[in-house]
């Protein structure tokens, strides 16, 4: 049976304002999906045009000035609590929820576990796929399990926890490539009771939590604390374009770390479960002396060297060369290759 799209299906559309890095951006054809009934027909738009692109707000991406292939904007909604175990809250959320939104009404709500996450930007749909974290809390830690499309084959699939590949920053649905999977819902599951989670020294020494008894602390108390912390290290995308942290935190192993501190006694790191040491990626980033700099229409933020900005007029050429001149000169100071973090779309 051969497959036909309605002409009101697809439209262009300018996705500059869909993009926390700002990069103006042009797409020729574009579907909102608003219900899990129209999931055929993201499947169908991938048999007819070619693999889709799936965004939700468009915070952890590189977007080319002109966009032929197919976008698909998740625009799912909805929040429900599942089940209020002895030993968990478990809620279920669309992939189109907004992320930090549905931190704060968690909060709200008293399902604590996810308040180190504030303000990270992005849908909730997105988080699995990146493993976002922050401030001591990955994701796959709070996860049960995800709903996910595959595009491919129009078959809808649940992962368990393990199932879903994840490591750090990274999952099966990021490493499968642009166009395979389509978030649709994401199974929380919270731990009861809860403990604070504050390993991160900024987190720890802030004002907000050292005024506070830790047996009185509150998942309200770190949520704040984090967010406190954030707006003022890291640029408002509605101001300032940026995708976030742009590098991820690079690990090494315990040899290689004790070299490192040897010769740079300064190095800011934090030891991992399995003997190796994730490293700060803004503090070498700093020790090369980006934190501030500019260059037309990019730059490093003055305020935190992990991030990149962009000034207004600047296209997805200058942010990647921006971020080689960085990975070069971090690589030949201290032997260590920064990985990017957003996702680089093709045209």
């Amino acid at each position: 049976m051969s497959i036909q799209l309605d002409s009101t299906v697809l439209h262009p559309a300018d996705l500059s304002s869909a993009n926390t890095l700002g990069l103006a951006c042009q797409a020729a054809q574009v579907f909102d999906l608003n219900q899990v009934s129209q999931l055929q027909l993201v499947s169908d738009i991938a048999h007819l045009k070619g693999a889709p692109l799936v965004l939700g707000s468009g915070s952890n991406l590189i977007l080319p000035a002109e966009l032929t292939r197919p976008v698909v904007r998740v625009m799912l909604s909805g929040i429900e609590l599942v089940e209020k175990a002895s030993d968990a809250w478990v809620i279920d959320v669309a992939g189109g929820e907004n992320w930090h939104r549905f931190v704060s009404y968690a909060v709200d709500q008293g399902w604590a576990g996810l308040e180190n996450l504030a303000l990270i930007p992005g849908t909730v749909g997105a988080s699995p796929v990146q493993n976002i974290g922050a401030y001591g809390v990955e994701l796959d830690s709070r996860i049960r399990s995800v709903t996910a499309w595959h595009i491919p084959t129009a078959q809808m699939h649940t992962f368990s926890r393990d199932e879903c590949g994840f490591s750090y920053r990274d999952s099966r649905f990021k490493r499968d490539g642009l166009g395979a999977w389509l978030i649709v819902s994401v199974r929380f599951s919270l731990p009861r009771p809860w403990s604070p989670v504050m390993s991160y020294p900024d987190l720890a020494h802030h004002p907000v939590l050292s005024l506070v008894k830790r047996e009185e602390l509150t998942a309200r108390h770190i949520f704040d604390a984090v967010c406190d912390i954030r707006r003022n290290k890291l640029p408002d995308p509605n101001v300032l374009g940026n995708a976030g942290s742009f590098f991820k935190n690079p690990v090494v192993s315990d040899s290689q770390y004790r070299q490192l501190k040897l010769a740079f006694p300064g190095l800011v790191s934090y030891p991992q479960p399995q003997g190796n040491f994730k490293l700060a990626a803004g503090w070498l980033i700093d020790q090369c002396g980006w934190k501030g700099y500019r260059d037309g229409a990019v730059g490093v933020h003055d305020r935190q060297a992990l991030v990149l900005v962009n000034y207004g007029k600047a296209r997805a050429e200058d942010i990647l060369a921006l971020a080689k001149k960085i990975h070069r000169s971090v690589e030949q100071r201290f032997g260590v290759s920064l990985e990017i973090e957003p996702v680089v779309v093709p045209e």
